[in-house]
């Protein structure tokens, strides 16, 4: 019974920030390895940002320095905060979560469990 509902979306200019919410609820919710995702308009599904059980962190290439994945145990939250936004950010955003512990975005490693998605729209 693990659900996923992500919150946050919306739409801002160029430039702009956005802060994403991700509640996951379930037994054992805080011990998941969680991650966002997210497929824009012709685009392929790409993993954004992810972080795992033991604190580690990993960021796609495009969104270093501009985005900051986090995650509040006690509340069952990830976040993803997304700083200086470009039209190329627009996408569908979704968190996913594993209960494997280690999971990082591994190629070829699906995660489980999935939200429903988000939408974000940047303007230029």
């Amino acid at each position: 019974q693990v659900q996923l509902v992500e919150s946050g979306g919306g739409s801002v200019q160029a430039g702009g920030s956005l802060r994403l919410s991700c509640v996951v609820s379930g037994d054992a919710s805080s011990r998941y390895s969680v991650a966002w995702f997210r497929q824009g308009p012709g685009k392929d599904r790409e993993g954004v940002a992810a972080i795992n059980n033991y604190g580690v962190t990993k960021y796609v290439d495009s969104v270093k320095g501009r985005f900051t994945i986090s995650r509040d145990n006690a509340k069952n939250t990830l976040y993803l905060q997304m700083n200086s936004l470009k039209p190329e950010d627009t996408a569908i955003y979704y968190c996913a979560a594993d209960l494997r512990r280690w999971l990082l975005l591994q190629p070829g490693v699906a995660y489980n469990y999935w939200g429903q998605g988000t939408q974000v729209t940047v303007s230029s």
